[in-house]
């Protein structure tokens, strides 16, 4: 067995981000950056009015001053002259501010007889104009190759004068589970059948995380049926079996590979849940297959499939695991020679500091408190075993 940091270095060495992808810049959030961008214009393009007002001189707004208005300037509707001594241009929030004005009087702070206005409040000029460059400059640097955008950074670009983006390709994921007792769900139940459930939590995750996934439905435990499933396989960058993989009679699916053109890279890891965990190469395809066990199979896709598709995305995932301090609330016993991972519950305190609480059932079969988790509280092999009040190590995905 390999530790689990081992198994993470393997897993993000063998993946090499994809082929580069040039898409509108309307469909870029949730890609990974392959360039660096810089503006192509600046933002605000223009001296603006932050407020409805008067655009004035700051000279003459005054107290009590008396000002002639001689026209307007709506948003996208510049005035074309400049303004004069003792003169006030209506201008709204927007508006491009007219050459000699530098103060917004806001409508509020004036009284209006016909073409006049009366400055009826102290004004503190100059004020209330959004000057030109304020976000950022033509030329600025905006988001570096591996960037990940989300929506504000799609619409920062959309306002820099950027249409299109290279991005990395979303990786292309399958998933098949294994067994014989599996039914798909809405099928009629069976006796000693259980529903396939893991794969609906797996493609949500991998589709959150950036890929495009597929379910390829369910392999028997028999050889013609695990052909098909890896024949299949080989259309993916990625292809994840569902068990399968342990030491029963009955679990072929290693063996399916085995018989093809697989490269294995390692097969079991030193950690719980989640030990029978194995990685390879079917051909371009890379396989990492997961353990049966509901909760195993969806602890391990966190710990070792986000970063494999993180890889392959652009991204750059660290082989350590991304921890946390927290304070634990209540006891955990010592562990074996197996990195542990339990399923736990993090929150923030009225201190800011973080608080942990594991659930008391951590069977590799459960998927209700699992549901309730936002965390794991990770353990390396053969520690000691933590207090209430201890700080532990937490491994936050869900908050």
């Amino acid at each position: 067995m390999i530790s689990v940091t081992e198994a993470r270095d393997y897993i993000i060495n063998a993946a090499k981000p994809l082929p580069i992808e040039e898409i509108k810049i309307q469909d870029a959030a949730g890609r990974v950056a392959a360039e660096d961008m810089t503006a192509l214009r600046t933002q605000p393009p223009f001296d603006a009015s932050a407020m409805d007002g008067y655009a004035v001189r700051s000279e003459d707004a005054k107290m009590g001053a008396t000002l002639k208005v001689i026209g307007e300037a709506p948003a996208g509707k510049p005035y074309g002259d400049e303004i004069g001594a003792g003169e006030a241009l209506r201008i709204f929030t927007g508006g491009l501010i007219p050459d000699g004005a530098d103060h917004i009087i806001i409508q509020e702070d004036i009284e209006k007889h016909g073409d006049e206005i009366t400055v009826m409040f102290k004004q503190n000029p100059p004020r209330h104009i959004r000057r030109a460059g304020i976000d950022f400059q033509f030329g600025d640097a905006l988001y570096e190759i591996g960037d990940k955008l989300g929506a504000l950074h799609t619409s920062v670009l959309a306002s820099a004068g950027i249409e299109t983006v290279k991005v990395f390709r979303r990786p292309r994921v399958a998933i098949f589970s294994n067994g014989d007792e599996l039914t798909e769900i809405g099928a009629p139940a069976k006796r000693a059948s259980i529903i396939s459930s893991t794969p609906t939590a797996l493609a949500a995750w991998l589709t959150e995380w950036g890929a495009d996934v597929e379910y390829l439905g369910i392999a028997r435990d028999n050889h013609r049926s695990l052909k098909y499933k890896l024949d299949r396989s080989k259309e993916y960058d990625v292809v994840v079996p569902l068990g399968g993989a342990s030491v029963g009679d009955y679990d072929l699916v290693k063996e399916a590979f085995e018989k093809e053109d697989y490269n294995p890279v390692f097969s079991k890891i030193a950690v719980r849940p989640g030990k029978p965990t194995w990685f390879g190469k079917l051909e371009k395809t890379h396989v990492l297959g997961l353990p049966g066990n509901p909760a195993s199979g969806l602890v391990c896709a966190q710990i070792f499939l986000r970063p494999l598709i993180d890889a392959l995305s652009g991204l750059s995932p660290n082989s350590a695991i991304p921890v946390q301090k927290a304070i634990l609330t209540q006891p955990l016993k010592a562990t074996g020679p197996r990195a542990l991972f339990s399923r736990a519950f993090v929150e923030i305190g009225q201190d800011a500091r973080l608080s942990a609480t594991p659930f008391p059932r951590q069977d590799s079969s459960l998927l209700t408190p699992f549901a309730k988790a936002n965390c794991f509280i990770f353990q390396d092999g053969n520690t000691d075993a933590l207090g209430v009040g201890d700080l532990c190590n937490v491994m936050i995905w869900g908050l």
